[in-house]
Order: C-alpha cells, then structure tokens, then sequence
C-alpha cells in the first residue's frame, strides 16, 4: 500500500451522494457537483455499451495496436522505463486519442448522453470534446499519482471538465480511483516528483495542509465520474492477481475556450466535426514561465 493509502485515503467512498442515469435529480446532482467538483452517475451507460466499449479495445489489443496511439510493448515516452521487470503497463499501454482513428471511439466521445450531461454541468454552455484515452490497468499496474488535469490540457479560460467511465468494477484493490472532494475551487498547483515505482507519470500533487483526504469514488461497470479539471485525484497500483481495471476516459471544455495544450488540437464539436483553437505557445501554468511548461498527453 503506497504511503497515500496509508495515511490518508478515507474509507467511505465517494458515491453516497451518486445517482442514477435514466431520472437524475437534476438540482442535487448540480448541488454535489459544484459542492464536491464531482458526481458520479450509477449506470450511465447500459450493459450493452460497456461490452461494445471493452470489446472495441480488446480487438485493438489482439490485433496487435495502432501506431502512435496503442503500441503493444512500448511505454510511451512521457511514463517512462521505471526498471520494472515485465511491466504490465508495456504488455497493456494505455491508448491515446482513439476518436482521431476509429469511428465507434469518436462515437462514445460525443455520445448523446454524454452531450446532455455536460451540458447541464457547464451551466447550459455548449461542450466540445478536447481528449480520449482507454486504461486497461492489467493486474499489477502501477497507478498514477495525485495530479489536477487542467495542469496538462491547459484549457483557457477556466478548465477542462473529466468524464471518467468504469468499464470493469473499480475500487481500492484493483487500483481504482481516488478524488479530493472541493479541491475544484484551488488553483493549479506545480508538481512534485511522484514514486516511479507507484506511479506511471513522474509528477504528483503535494498534499497539503487544510486539504480534505483522498477517497475511493467505487464504481461498478458502467458508472460515470464527471469532474471538473481542477479537482485533485489519482490512484494507487493495481494489486489484484487476476482484475482488471478497465477504464474509458474523456476529457471536454467549454465551447468558447480559447486556448489549449497544442497535442489536443484538433477538438471535436459534439456534432462530430473537427475545428482547433491556439495552442499554448509560452510557458505557463503553476511553476512559472521560466519551466517552459506547455502542457502533455494526459
């Protein structure tokens, strides 16, 4: 267990307040989310479309990947050789973009429910889709340490808002995820060095004094965490013998942005047409210009 987990994950999970997908009490589920900065969604999608979405990607991995979004075999640059023997994370890499190559990615991405639920999240604002990613998290994945997405998209003005779907059940043995409930209201915050040993990235959030502690948003296979891309989150390895922890990830920002990380150009509108804004061309974000910080692939 990673000193987090011992020290300061709460054991109630973050679902109690969560709801259901067909009849959403719009006003308490509106109330959580800018409460807490996010809420998740019970069943959001039908069992049907959790099996095409874990199908789609398993085909993926059989057929062998997708060069330059899912190289079986390759950790991609950013997350690094961490001296791991067999690395899980080599045999399963997560897959980048998948909506720039395969119709049925891009269809999720701007699934019409989906669509409905940010919209009401970004107060009536039309959404437009900024990023995909699929995590197969085998059993003995490193997880990712505590981090804020905005850091990496770099969304102006405001932030990006995250659409976290489980594909399989997700909770603290299989290296779910973990949130930091009113962490929405802080602003960007510069990066630590993480355990390379724990984390797949190389940056993690310093906790700090006054911070309410982690909790395990628990999921089970068609569940959905929406987010907003200040708040801190993260998870611990994998430490199941025989779980996965699939995961379908999405990230959106309101319409009117203006700016954004130059490798998530270009955004897609919700009516599936593709358009780009300026890519962040200086240094910014919380460590000061002088890092030459533009943003990631998240």
């Amino acid at each position: 267990m990673t000193t987090l987990e011992k020290n300061s994950v709460n054991t109630p999970s973050a679902g109690s307040d969560s709801f259901s997908a067909d009849s959403p009490d719009w006003a308490a589920l509106l109330e959580q989310y800018h409460r807490d900065g996010y809420v998740i969604v019970r069943q959001f999608y039908k069992p049907e479309e959790v099996a095409e979405i874990r199908e789609l990607f398993d085909k993926m991995h059989a057929d062998g990947g997708v060069p330059g979004h899912y190289e079986v075999g390759k950790l991609p640059g950013a997350e690094g050789d961490a001296g791991i023997p067999n690395d899980p994370l080599a045999a399963y890499p997560r897959v980048t973009h998948p909506h720039r190559f395969n119709a049925r990615a891009r269809y999720y991405l701007i699934h019409p429910r989906v669509r409905m639920y940010l919209e009401k999240l970004f107060g009536g604002k039309e959404p437009v889709a900024t990023q995909s990613m699929y995590f197969f998290k085998a059993p003995g994945s490193r997880g990712q340490g505590m981090h804020q997405d905005n850091y990496y998209l770099l969304v102006e003005p405001g932030t990006c808002m995250g659409a976290w779907a489980a594909i399989d059940d997700s909770d603290a043995e299989n290296g779910g995820l973990m949130v930091v409930p009113n962490t929405q209201k802080l602003e960007l915050i510069c990066p630590d060095k993480a355990d390379r040993k724990e984390s797949f990235t190389g940056q993690k959030i310093p906790m700090q004094k006054g911070m309410m502690r982690p909790i395990y948003a628990e999921m089970k296979a068609g569940d959905m965490l929406f987010f907003n891309g200040n708040v801190i989150h993260g998870s611990g390895p994998n430490r199941s013998k025989t779980r996965f922890r699939r995961s379908w990830i999405c990230h959106y920002a309101e319409g009117d942005l203006r700016k954004i990380s130059q490798g998530y150009n270009p955004l897609v509108r919700m009516d599936g047409t593709d358009f780009e804004v300026e890519g962040q061309a200086s240094g910014t974000g919380p460590c000061g210009s002088e890092s030459g910080w533009l943003g990631a692939v998240h």
